[in-house]
């Protein structure tokens, strides 16, 4: 089995952090662009896709216009996802930087669905 790896991708994006935070961080705001339905009970995200028993993840830390990471219940416990805002600072763009953990030889396929899904993100705060 191949290892698992963290990857990092970074979105420039037109839109301020506390805007974007609530689409990162709410079951509301991921339900618009993440998964067809999300509900949050109990510190646990439930995502689901085409109608498909939901995958879940603890919610790991929010911290309010900055980032927000959860853990699927279904991987290793120290692996995760998570999206952070970051200002740049000469430009003073907002750069959304997506963390993630993927097997070595599926980086790249799972770097095009973040792309992908980040795209309909930007497509839906109208950035």
């Amino acid at each position: 089995m191949a290892k698992r790896q963290i990857y990092t991708l970074e979105f420039p994006v037109r839109c301020s952090p506390n805007i974007l935070y609530n689409f990162l961080s709410t079951a509301s705001g991921l339900q618009e662009w993440f998964a067809d339905n999300v509900d949050e009970r109990d510190g646990i995200m439930s995502f689901s896709w085409s109608g498909g028993a939901p995958d879940k993840a603890k919610i790991i830390a929010r911290e309010e216009n900055l980032c927000a990471r959860y853990s699927w219940l279904h991987e290793d416990p120290k692996e995760y996802f998570e999206f952070k805002l970051t200002v740049a600072e000469i430009s003073n763009q907002t750069i959304l930087v997506v963390t993630a953990f993927a097997d070595k030889d599926d980086v790249k396929d799972e770097a095009m669905v973040w792309e992908h899904q980040v795209k309909e993100l930007f497509h839906r705060i109208g950035s």
